[in-house]
């Protein structure tokens, strides 16, 4: 392997860090307002929103951890992230969600967009990659019908 082609594994490697690290901050944040809810809403919260949230997370997990085993990378442990200031309040607290998860997708996205993940030849990578977007998809409309139901 060239010096080339282990630097451009760990380059994606990292992209692929840093959408975690935005999905466990989306996931704060939809924990601080889970715990602003009635238990009627946090119910709806967690259903329309956490669960895929968490299930993205774990996959883009997964696959940080089998790419970095197949190559022989150092791997990594991700932290949960804080969830922020009480007072940011519900419908704050799912904004910050969304604007994280979209963080997340955007990252995903030009990292796909690089090619970078075909030029390594990792069908695996590709599968994780495609998978975490769609479970992040929905999460923008679904929370702007949570927001909508709720009032400010």
């Amino acid at each position: 392997m060239t010096y080339d082609a282990a630097e451009a594994r760990q380059a994606l490697l990292d992209n692929l860090a840093e959408a975690i690290d935005e999905l466990a901050t989306a996931l704060a944040a939809l924990g601080g307002a889970y715990e602003q809810l009635d238990e009627h809403n946090a119910d709806l919260l967690e259903a329309e929103l956490f669960r895929p949230l968490q299930t993205a997370y774990g996959r883009a997990q997964r696959t940080h951890a089998g790419f970095a085993e197949r190559y022989e990378l150092p791997g990594r442990t991700f932290e949960p992230a804080i969830e922020g200031a009480p007072s940011t309040g519900a419908h704050g607290f799912v904004e910050l969600a969304v604007e994280n998860a979209g963080y997340a997708d955007q990252t995903l996205a030009d990292l796909q967009d690089s090619l970078a993940p075909v030029e390594v030849g990792d069908p695996e990578l590709r599968a994780g990659l495609s998978e975490v977007r769609t479970l992040i998809a929905p999460i923008g409309p679904r929370a702007a019908r949570f927001l909508s139901t709720r009032g400010r």
